[in-house]
């Protein structure tokens, strides 16, 4: 018996963390959730980590215009996060909150609140110690994952998308019809994207080491073999 199980151990699949960087309209989640489902893994979005802190402090009376106040309560929210990719959960001191962090009063102020570092350090040892507890693998998707959260992970990888491309899969995401639509969803990406990028506490950036796929022509699928093969390869080089 103990061999067999012995042999097991030695032909299963090796865990592997596996960072997934980039900017909004990239396909981050739809990527990460399916490849993370594919492979057995566990998922974590750490954007909705964010958004729900900032969810707690809209609905706590904090000013998320005033810093100080923000980092002052930044521990105080206690936020559980479920690493299923078929069924992702958050809560926030107990409550579901899945739905409310994705409002448009959260979309136009979690930038802000995430900017405090006091809120990027709690949060980002949340995400650590979920990553370390994984056991069979997992997907974490963010922005700053691979530069500053997981700079050991085992694969990283940097999806980019041209901004048409970006801002036509969120427009169509979010229910836009028109001309109109498309390029208020571009000119709200770009702002994200400044905002993003040139934040002083853990911006958003390309890992030096990690592989860069621009998916602006290539369908949904395509990005998720080509990110199950990079992973395939990781486990087969341990």
């Amino acid at each position: 018996m103990s061999v067999t199980v012995e042999t097991a151990a030695r032909t299963a699949p090796a865990a592997v963390i596996v960072a997934i960087d980039g900017p909004a309209g990239t396909g981050k989640s739809s990527t990460s959730k399916a490849v993370a489902a594919e492979l057995g893994f566990g998922y974590l979005d750490t954007g909705a980590q964010y958004r729900a802190i900032t969810w707690w402090m809209l609905n706590n009376g904090i000013d998320v215009t005033d810093t100080a106040a923000v980092a002052d309560a930044a521990a105080k929210p206690v936020i559980v996060s479920g690493t299923d990719p078929a069924a992702p959960t958050i809560t926030v001191d107990g409550v579901d909150v899945a739905g409310p962090i994705r409002g448009q009063e959260v979309t136009s102020r979690v930038s802000a609140v995430s900017a405090v570092p006091e809120v990027r350090t709690v949060i980002t040892e949340l995400q650590r110690s979920i990553a370390a507890s994984a056991e069979r693998g997992i997907v974490v998707e963010g922005r700053d994952i691979g530069t500053t959260v997981l700079p050991d992970a085992d694969l990283k990888i940097f999806l980019t998308a041209s901004a048409e491309a970006r801002a036509a899969r969120r427009s169509g995401e979010l229910g836009g019809k028109d001309a109109a639509d498309l390029a208020a969803t571009q000119a709200a990406l770009a702002r994200r994207d400044a905002a993003d990028s040139g934040r002083k506490t853990s911006p958003l950036a390309k890992a030096d080491d990690a592989v860069e796929v621009d998916t602006t022509d290539l369908t949904l699928q395509q990005v998720i073999e080509c990110v199950v093969t990079l992973v395939q390869e990781k486990q087969q080089a341990r």
